[in-house]
């Protein structure tokens, strides 16, 4: 990784904690500067518009987290990957909490901006990919499909956690939740 790459991921990290500490009316290439600790006009300098900064945190939450997503490996039964599922929507609403606000707070930014939306949709795709390709080697039937449902589940569960009106749920009960999806996706 070249010493540009690092910045600029370095950036995008700052970048994230600012979103999620201020939405992004408090996102600003100056705010960012001053949350990565770096001189005045650093961020502009990779990031020479809003809207590139905002694609490169989008590429960067990517990366993130599919470094941090771990994959399920066949033949997994259905209470490993309920317990793997349930774990990371707790990791995701614990230590990865600031990626998951920026993230929510991008994906509505998105639909107001068509290019963020590409790049916004492109992550989800390849976010998504592992789910289908794990349920197509389950062999579930439409696991296109049904990828698809329960990757938009698991979101639901961790934007309920974060910042649903349902109150936060144990691990245990996400678990529990979990299971009892796969079971009906999967007709197991």
């Amino acid at each position: 990784m070249t010493q540009a790459t690092n910045r600029r991921d370095e950036l995008c990290d700052a970048a994230i904690t600012v979103i999620a500490r201020s939405g992004l009316r408090g996102l600003t290439h100056r705010a960012v500067d001053q949350a990565a600790g770096v001189a005045e006009g650093s961020t502009s300098y990779y990031f020479r518009t809003r809207l590139a900064l905002l694609t490169g945190v989008t590429e960067r939450l990517l990366a993130v987290d599919l470094a941090d997503t771990p994959e399920p490996r066949s033949p997994a039964t259905l209470d490993q990957v309920a317990r793997l599922a349930a774990l990371t929507v707790e990791h995701w609403t614990g230590a990865g909490r600031d990626r998951m606000l920026a993230r929510y707070e991008i994906s509505l930014e998105s639909l107001r901006s068509p290019s963020l939306r590409e790049a916004f949709l492109a992550a989800g795709v390849s976010l998504r990919a592992r789910t289908v390709d794990f349920f197509a080697a389950l062999g579930v039937a439409d696991a296109d499909r049904k990828g698809r449902d329960f990757v938009a589940i698991v979101d639901g569960l961790i934007y309920d956690q974060l910042a649903g009106a349902g109150g936060v749920r144990s691990t245990d009960e996400i678990e529990r939740t979990v299971r009892e999806t796969l079971t009906g996706l999967t007709d197991r």
